[in-house]
């Protein structure tokens, strides 16, 4: 047994809040290892991991078909730039686009990027396709979401903490409440060359909007000829049962925003999918990124895609996210007042007269599992996909122990 006075994790945490901008604040624990949905601390305590790294560890820590393609890729090529082609490209790209059912896929490397690669796409294809004056492009967005932290996404970002002080702010963008498709639909007009809106709403506490809201946006976006761009970055990729969000209820978008998931929890990956009509209004020169796409982050990714091609992950996510589901609402009256989510993803309301949400992860935290807090009373739940029944059940007793000690 470790005595206290022997324990690394004080000086660990107080060294990294000494040398590191404070724009996090993390839970005051310091992993060192993990292995599939079990992290490990410096003083050799376990935790089941039940935020799986906001969605980009869908398949675990360390999953071996990922780390096996990562090592293998290491002892070959790590980096060409797009000025070369490499052997690992054309294959992912096909793969992805495959997965996706779209033609053409134009891979980056952060979520934010693959975002900031939409708008511009959706930009260029207004003006050079549906005939937008220049400079009037307008893109309509929702309330409460969360698409990454560049000036020109913040700029359209209804969360204070992330947009205040950060102007001037980039125009071009309408704000309508998620959920509502009258307002979504009274926003368009002639210059609107875009809808973007996450399917379910991460950040904001795993929001799923009204039944019928997807597909009528998908109607009102063809109607109207304007894009729908599906932001799938934490969504996608297995976590709520299916490939995305959007196949809930068979909604196909113009463009899918892929992260996360898809660099597998070893490098970041994010592309952007498309048919040829949209994408196809880049050219050389247009846009890029140095490590977009390159050969490391190919392998991998290529990897992440096999495993979602055979459907394993995706039934994972939907069984087990049942019974978690079934275990949360049973806590509804008991701590909750609310649950929502799909698949292996949840967004819980604590009864805020009971405790917040960052207390809450703080006492989950002491009894080995750890999940993060958004928004004052809320936590938010996506354990790995390659959590067991029985590790579910766990992390649901511990809960259940916090909510009622």
């Amino acid at each position: 047994m470790i005595v206290d006075d022997m324990l690394r994790t004080p000086d660990a945490v107080r060294d990294a809040e000494r040398w590191t901008a404070h724009n996090y604040h993390p839970l005051p624990v310091v992993i060192s290892s993990a292995e599939g949905a079990w992290l490990t601390d410096v003083d050799g305590r376990r935790y089941l991991d039940c935020l799986a790294g906001y969605s980009a560890l869908n398949f675990g820590h360390r999953h071996p078909q990922l780390v096996a393609a990562a090592h293998a890729q290491l002892d070959k090529l790590t980096l060409t730039s797009r000025a070369f082609i490499h052997d690992q490209f054309a294959t992912f790209c096909r793969e992805l686009a495959q997965l996706c059912g779209k033609e053409l896929v134009l891979p980056m490397n952060t979520g934010a990027e693959a975002v900031e690669t939409a708008i511009k796409v959706a930009r260029k294809w207004g003006y050079q396709v549906k005939g937008v004056p220049a400079g009037q492009a307008n893109i309509v967005v929702a309330e409460g979401n969360f698409h990454g932290r560049t000036t020109t996404i913040v700029s359209f970002s209804t969360d204070a903490d992330a947009r205040d002080d950060f102007g001037p702010y980039t125009p071009g963008f309408t704000v309508v409440p998620y959920g509502d498709l009258a307002a979504l639909t009274a926003a368009i007009d002639d210059n609107t060359v875009a809808v973007l809106i996450e399917p379910i709403q991460g950040e904001q506490g795993v929001v799923v909007p009204p039944e019928g809201y997807l597909p009528g946006v998908r109607q009102v976006c063809t109607e109207r000829n304007v894009l729908f761009l599906a932001d799938e970055i934490q969504s996608g990729l297995g976590r709520t049962g299916t490939t995305f969000a959007c196949d809930h209820e068979d909604v196909v978008p113009d463009m899918y925003l892929l992260g996360k998931a898809l660099g597998g929890g070893i490098v970041p990956v994010s592309a952007v999918a498309a048919n040829a009509d949209v994408l196809g209004v880049l050219k050389p020169g247009q846009h890029g990124s140095t490590f977009g796409g390159n050969p490391l982050a190919c392998a991998v990714a290529t990897e992440v895609v096999r495993l979602l091609a055979t459907g394993e992950f995706q039934q994972r996510s939907a069984e087990l996210g049942e019974r978690l589901h079934a275990g949360l609402r049973g806590l509804i009256g008991q701590g909750l007042v609310a649950v929502r989510g799909r698949g292996l993803w949840a967004g819980l309301d604590i009864d805020p007269a009971l405790m917040t949400g960052r207390q809450a992860c703080e006492r989950l935290m002491e009894l080995g599992i750890l999940a993060k807090d958004t928004h004052g009373s809320t936590i938010r739940l996506a354990p790995p996909l390659v959590i067991t029944p029985n590790e579910i059940d766990h992390a649901l007793t511990q809960l259940t122990t916090v909510l009622t000690a």
